[in-house]
């Protein structure tokens, strides 16, 4: 394989014209209901971006990363147990690249743990790329967190039982942004019954919410074990419901989302089935197999399912029955 220190990139950013037309897809195909396309690439995201013609121009609307952890996992092709500035110099080449690919409009995530979550962040609010060439720094919209119960035990340390989720905008004030499509009941109105949540004037809707930015819940765990979403050969898959908020809220229906590590398929299967357009590219053959039969036959397990559900962690307050001066007696 080839080895961090030894890539480089194979075209520039901004390559449009035959060598980009050049680059063939693994896979793509139209859906038969929405008539949006999707292509999957094989390859190095880094190689396979500047070279896919939507990137080079620039249109992409959102992006989702869940990049190799460096945890020594055991992929079926990719090394994850690379030096350390190694896997920082490969990180800072596909961010650079993503940013380069992203429209006026665009958003990006990047899904990472605490041991790469603070270089990332520095960088992408940086004004230079990983060559220390000038370009724009993105905005920061959120540092959210996806919490989950269960965590790789250990004794030495407290257990990890969280992912950093990093939103990113290249403008704050065009990105898209749909929070109507990811309201939440709040805990004023299904746990401490506050009428104040009935008559409030920030635009939701009366007991409703834009999601915390610790997300957590019903069908938001790791997929492990049982779990119906669980594929194959794939031992860190996210949930479709985290997906599907990032999907929903960052983009809109014909918009195009891309997912330069695409895995187990989860981005190209919600964006898929909400009528995105959509561009994956993964460095394993088999995966990428595997990915486009869950995007294009499979589909969605639990596509709705965790929409307005309430995330409240105490039980609901009874309500006052009486007047509130019979407490002070």
């Amino acid at each position: 394989m080839t080895t961090i220190s030894e890539h480089t990139v194979t075209a520039p950013a901004g390559t449009t014209g035959a060598k980009a037309r050049r680059l063939k897809p693994f896979r793509d195909d139209v859906h038969p209901k929405h008539k949006t396309w999707i292509r999957v690439y094989q390859g190095d995201c880094r190689d396979l971006i500047p070279r896919i013609p939507e990137c080079a121009a620039g249109k992409i609307d959102l992006i989702f990363a869940d990049p190799p952890f460096n945890w020594n996992r055991a992929y079926d092709e990719w090394d994850d147990a690379l030096p350390d500035d190694e896997y920082l110099r490969f990180t800072k080449q596909w961010l650079d690249l993503c940013v380069r690919a992203l429209a006026p409009n665009g958003s990006m995530w990047v899904n990472i743990p605490d041991d790469w979550a603070a270089e990332i962040v520095v960088h992408l609010k940086g004004d230079r790329d990983a060559d220390g060439n000038p370009r724009d720094r993105l905005h920061m919209v959120n540092w959210c967190i996806w919490h989950y119960r269960f965590g790789q035990n250990t004794t030495q340390r407290f257990i990890n039982s969280k992912v950093h989720a990093l939103y990113f905008a290249r403008h704050s004030s065009t990105r898209v942004w749909n929070p109507t499509e990811i309201l939440e009941p709040s805990d004023r109105a299904t746990t401490y019954f506050d009428p104040r949540t009935l008559d409030k004037a920030d635009g939701m809707p009366p007991g409703k919410r834009v999601p915390l930015d610790v997300w957590y819940g019903k069908h938001w765990g790791r997929i492990q074990g049982n779990n119906k979403e669980r594929r194959p050969n794939h031992d860190n898959q996210l949930p479709e419901a985290y997906l599907e908020r990032v999907i929903r809220a960052c983009s809109n229906p014909g918009q195009i989302v891309m997912d330069p590590f695409l895995g187990s398929g989860t981005t190209g299967v919600i964006a898929y089935a909400l009528g995105r357009h959509f561009i994956g590219c993964e460095y394993s053959k088999a995966n990428a197999s595997s990915a486009w039969e869950r995007i294009t036959v499979k589909g969605p397990i639990r596509l709705g399912e965790s929409l307005g559900q309430s995330t409240a962690i105490f039980p609901a307050r009874r309500r006052r029955t009486r007047p509130a001066q019979a407490d002070e007696r």
